[in-house]
């Protein structure tokens, strides 16, 4: 199994990213998709998750009408657009997997499979 998560940097408060994850060895339409991210010495949060189907969308209040969770069923890949960055944003970021209900959703303990992370920098 792994999930690829490429796409982070360095960027000025109100610009935009895409990131992207890759992933292989799994059944990849048995699961939601999800990002979360960890700012340093703080917890990792939940920022959205997508059905296998990419039919909902859930995202955390803060990020919500900034960041956009979409997926690629074909090609194995999920995204994460986010527009309007701001310092806050600040963080790695990781793609993980869940073959869980909404319901839990918003908690990284539920979820199976984890990528590597990628660092987003965001300046004021």
């Amino acid at each position: 199994v792994q999930l690829q998560a490429s796409g982070g940097g360095l960027v000025q408060a109100g610009d935009s990213l895409r990131l992207s994850c890759a992933a292989s060895g799994f059944t990849f339409t048995d699961y939601a998709m999800g990002w979360f991210r960890q700012a340093l010495g703080k917890e990792r949060e939940f920022v959205a998750t997508i059905t296998w189907s990419g039919g909902r969308t859930y995202y955390a209040d803060s990020v919500k009408g900034r960041f956009t969770i979409t997926r690629d069923n074909g090609k194995k890949m999920v995204y994460l657009q986010m527009n309007s960055l701001k310092p806050e944003d600040t963080a790695v970021y990781y793609c993980a997997a869940t073959n869980l209900s909404p319901n839990y959703y918003s908690n990284y303990e539920y979820y199976k499979f984890w990528g590597q992370g990628t660092q987003v920098t965001v300046s004021s």
